[in-house]
């Protein structure tokens, strides 16, 4: 297997994203020094959300982040609030990249933005690479390891990372169902799905606070986490913090377990899986639960309203993306299929409202 292979490429830039060069050189010059003298720029295309490039100069490389063209969530791009969390954690979590400046000056790119170094590895996203060629039981090991770093962050000490005070923990399961609905209300479109009884269940079904606040990250799944290339089942980066917080950890989990599926779910839903949860070898949503709670200390209890919650949440995101496509706001073609995802989620919450979905 080829190291050079299997690590994550930036590539072109989309149309309708490209920086100035220029005024981003003349930027960078009093923080990077000579080093901004060569300075390329090129995209990472997997993202849905945040926009990040590489910038390279003379065998160096940075990751800027900046806000999608168009977005009018401004919420979920806040990038002083992803560039003061990384700040916090990076004496805590070594998973995180390391923030190397904040700009808030809108007269550069028009927007706040910021760089990180890079962390070069694997990102596995739809489908395993051909080259990496991994037995079941490493399959098992490397998901389990993906969820243990989850556990980590749950486990960060608010204190010690200076973030005690960030968010508002209070409160935070019954914020976030009012907050999605009405983003989802927010963000419909003529050809949307009807939401209505996932909805109506989420709120007449909500359950008391674990009594555990954690930094959470929000948006926990396979491609925003980088894997060692020497050993493809460790995980040494962990990316895209824009909508972390400080909450329900079990919040958290049931996010991520949004974007998972198995073997024994509806074809209509592995189908539209982002990663590859449903290969040989890979745990249950159950062995994960399971194992969550003897890496925290938690009980998951409820589990149905955090898998439904989480769902509805991708459904809601979906929706936002493919109402920016929908209006004309963005060119990506990428987001033309998101209103279908919208409704293939809605469809997996009212089989678990129903009881049919084996959590």
């Amino acid at each position: 297997m080829s190291v050079q292979d299997l690590v994550d490429r930036a590539g072109s830039i989309r149309e309708g994203e490209e920086l100035d060069l220029d005024v981003l050189k003349q930027y960078l010059g009093p923080i990077l020094g000579d080093k901004v003298g060569n300075l390329s720029v090129r995209q990472f295309l997997g993202g849905h959300s945040n926009l990040t490039y590489l910038l390279s100069s003379g065998g160096e490389d940075w990751v800027l982040r900046r806000p999608p063209f168009g977005s009018t969530v401004k919420s979920a791009h806040d990038m002083s609030r992803e560039y003061k969390i990384l700040s916090a954690l990076q004496n805590v979590y070594s998973y995180g990249p390391v923030p190397i400046h904040f700009c808030e000056d809108h007269s550069v790119l028009g927007c706040d933005f910021y760089l990180m170094n890079y962390i070069e590895g694997l990102v596995i996203r739809r489908e395993y690479p051909a080259k990496l060629d991994l037995r079941p039981a490493e399959v098992r090991q490397q998901f389990f390891n993906f969820f243990d770093v989850l556990s980590e962050l749950h486990s960060v000490d608010l204190v010690e990372a200076g973030l005690d005070t960030f968010g508002r923990p209070e409160g935070y399961v019954k914020r976030q169902v009012d907050g999605w609905c009405k983003r989802w209300a927010d963000a419909v479109t003529p050809d949307t799905v009807n939401c209505d009884i996932t909805i109506k269940w989420l709120n007449d079904n909500m359950p008391d606070e674990s009594g555990k606040a954690s930094v959470i990250h929000n948006d926990y799944k396979m491609d925003n986490t980088i894997f060692s290339i020497d050993n493809p089942l460790q995980v040494i980066g962990v990316l895209d913090w824009e909508m972390s917080t400080v909450g329900d950890p079990l919040m958290d989990l049931g996010c991520t377990l949004g974007y998972w599926t198995q073997t024994s779910d509806p074809d209509f839903f592995r189908e539209s899986r982002t990663m590859p949860s449903d290969v040989e070898g890979s745990p249950t949503r159950a062995e994960i639960v399971s194992r969550f709670q003897q890496q925290t200390g938690l009980s998951v209890d409820h589990f149905p309203f955090y898998f439904c919650f989480g769902l509805f949440r991708l459904a809601v995101i979906g929706q936002q993306i493919y109402y920016r496509y929908y209006y004309g706001m963005t060119k990506d073609e990428r987001f033309a299929g998101y209103v279908k995802k919208a409704h293939v989620l809605q469809q997996m919450c009212e089989l678990i409202i129903s009881g049919k979905i084996e959590s």
